[in-house]
């Protein structure tokens, strides 16, 4: 692909994903057009004033729940990211309506927009919480996820196709534990809720970078989930303050012990490569490519959760993922 000749739109372009997207396409891939689709002016302002001030960007100020704004803004536009989201799970609890009209009804509009304009691919960013989710948010993304997929028959033979990431935690994005337990440590004691509780673990550079590759080799309808290590909360709270106290608070309401990212069902339709899985739709007229020419399925029965991960992040590697976070 000549990202040089594309316009990328990406929603929710003022947020931690965002940024640090714009940021790396600028850099090294030097799009004709990025726009930043978002709906806090003092946000955009702040990115602008902030050195994202490339003669490239455009703000763009609306709501992926305005189907009419979505329209406007997608006309040209040839690669949309979608990374809007309300994200935060306590939030979600309290508010399941705002949830639904942002992940669902925003992510259909997205999807509408972007096959009405003739944009030719779209991939979504979901989350492993959207697997047998246990919390609100997760039930909206696995929903987002249905209806991204689902979206390709709506497109039929027009050239619109669209796909999902899914990937887990992101080491110091909002909402990730680790900037608290870095607050915490000024303290001496840091607050887990569990003790056996795993999570997966990525950066924010290597979540951008997946999304990067799969607008490259996406075909339209798959799920692209990363290889990822895992670690333990213990460790991980080890890893930044050696020297605190725990106190063990309980679980919270929607949170499991163990993520999820391939459930045992999805894995009768999932291929292995070397660096990724690839959910592939089941059934779909539509998606004429198999992913098992260049990888092979996965065994009967196979499940992918934070606990029975092969890779997990050793205390090295931990306080170096964290180390832009500690200033």
């Amino acid at each position: 692909m000549n990202w040089k000749d594309q316009v990328v739109l990406v929603t929710g372009g003022t947020g931690s994903f965002g940024k640090k997207f714009i940021e790396i396409m600028l850099k090294e891939h030097q799009p004709r057009k990025i726009i930043v689709y978002s709906r806090d002016e003092l946000k955009q302002h702040e990115m602008s004033v902030g050195g994202f001030n490339h003669p490239s960007l455009r703000y763009f100020i609306g709501d992926i729940r305005d189907l009419p704004r979505l329209n406007r803004a997608m006309q040209g536009v040839d690669i949309v990211v979608h990374a809007a989201a309300l994200k935060q799970v306590p939030a979600c609890e309290y508010n399941p309506m705002e949830a639904v009209k942002t992940n669902i009804i925003g992510t259909s509009n997205v999807a509408d927009a972007a096959i009405d304009a003739g944009v030719t691919k779209v991939l979504a960013l979901s989350t492993d919480k959207a697997v047998t989710p246990a919390n609100l948010y997760g039930a909206t993304k696995l929903t987002a996820e249905k209806l991204v997929i689902a979206s390709n028959a709506y497109a039929g033979d027009m050239r619109t196709r669209l796909s999902c990431v899914r990937y887990g935690n992101v080491v110091g994005s909002r909402g990730s534990v680790v900037p608290i337990f870095i607050r915490q440590r000024e303290t001496g004691k840091l607050t887990i809720t569990d003790p056996r509780m795993t999570r997966f673990w990525l950066s924010l550079e290597e979540g951008v970078r997946f999304v990067i590759k799969n607008i490259e080799r996406m075909h339209g309808g798959e799920v692209f989930v990363p290889k990822i290590p895992s670690t333990k909360i213990t460790d991980l709270a080890r890893a930044i303050a050696p020297d605190a106290d725990v106190e063990h608070i309980g679980i919270r309401p929607g949170e499991k012990l163990h993520e999820m990212m391939i459930s045992r069902d999805e894995s009768r339709s999932t291929i292995e490569l070397d660096d990724m899985y690839v959910v592939q739709p089941v059934g779909q007229l539509w998606f004429r490519y198999d992913w098992a020419q260049v990888g092979k399925p996965v065994p009967d029965g196979f499940k992918y959760t934070s606990d029975n991960n092969t890779e997990w992040l050793t205390d090295d590697e931990i306080r170096e993922l964290v180390k832009p976070f500690e200033a």
